[in-house]
């Protein structure tokens, strides 16, 4: 039976709440995830001072600035939540947005996988910088080519899981596109091939199970309603999300045609003639 990957994304959910983390954590590890996903972002390297400086109301404060350095921990916190996750034999994984990041987590951690977000795909130099870690890597591809994601990885060397992705929260049924994953099984057979969720509720998951991924990725939440441009593309109810994927791993089955000791007494109840391969 093949088992997915599943990465519970917490990403900017905890709204720079350190104990909602945690709670997040605790219901990825109650769900029976393998692995957590946070973000990291040195403000002043990823957004320009115009766009910092530009309104936006939020519980932080009055500019986009104010909304960014509310949702972005210290790595003192980073490091609380990675032994956190690491107590209850979670993976933990950061999804870096610049060069600057990398370079503190990889002086402050030990994640078990950096993360291309989709946003980054098309960055060389970022790119290159996570080959310099020597850490394995998962790519999404939303909001890309098939020649930029070629580009990219051609460039990565350590690249374990490719995730079709649609990067739109939440993502338009006729928008996700599962059968991509069963392009991207036959175009990378050196890679592992998964689904990065950002569909309204959990069908998206289940069918990506179906289709063969081998890691499934989705945001989680305490409350959909919560402040947050992630939280109506995030996933309340995690143990039935779990669940559900392990049972379609389980139903899928090996494909092998056999007839199963359950069956063979309905074969001598209903069977009366068995004269085909004479």
């Amino acid at each position: 039976m093949k088992k997915n990957y599943i990465i519970a994304e917490i990403g900017i959910n905890h709204n720079g709440d350190l104990e909602l983390a945690k709670e997040l954590i605790s219901i990825a590890k109650s769900s029976g995830c393998d692995a957590v996903k946070f973000q990291k972002r040195d403000i002043e390297s990823v957004y320009t001072k115009e766009e910092l400086d530009a309104y936006r109301e939020s519980p932080w404060g009055k500019t986009n600035r104010d909304q960014k350095m509310g949702l972005e921990f210290s790595i003192e916190q980073y490091k609380e939540l990675e032994n956190f996750s690491n107590d209850l034999e979670l993976d933990f994984i950061v999804s870096c947005w610049d060069e600057n990041s990398i370079n503190l987590i990889e002086n402050n951690l030990n994640v078990k996988y950096h993360k291309v977000a989709s946003a980054l795909l098309t960055n060389k130099s970022f790119l290159e910088k996570l080959n310099s870690t020597g850490k394995k890597i998962i790519v999404s591809t939303g909001m890309s080519n098939e020649l930029e994601i070629d580009a990219a990885l051609n460039t990565l060397v350590n690249v374990e899981y490719v995730l079709a992705c649609t990067s739109t929260y939440p993502t338009k049924d006729e928008e996700v596109n599962l059968n991509y994953i069963k392009t991207l099984i036959l175009k990378y057979p050196q890679h592992k091939i998964g689904f990065s969720n950002h569909s309204n509720g959990m069908i998206a998951c289940f069918g990506a199970a179906a289709l063969g991924s081998s890691c499934i990725e989705f945001h989680i939440t305490k409350d959909r309603t919560m402040y947050g441009s992630d939280q109506v593309a995030s996933i309340e109810n995690v143990d039935d999300l779990v669940s559900g994927i392990r049972k379609m791993e389980n139903i899928l089955g090996d494909g092998c045609k056999i007839v199963y000791e359950s069956e063979k007494p309905i074969i001598s109840k209903l069977r009366k003639i068995n004269d085909i391969l004479i």
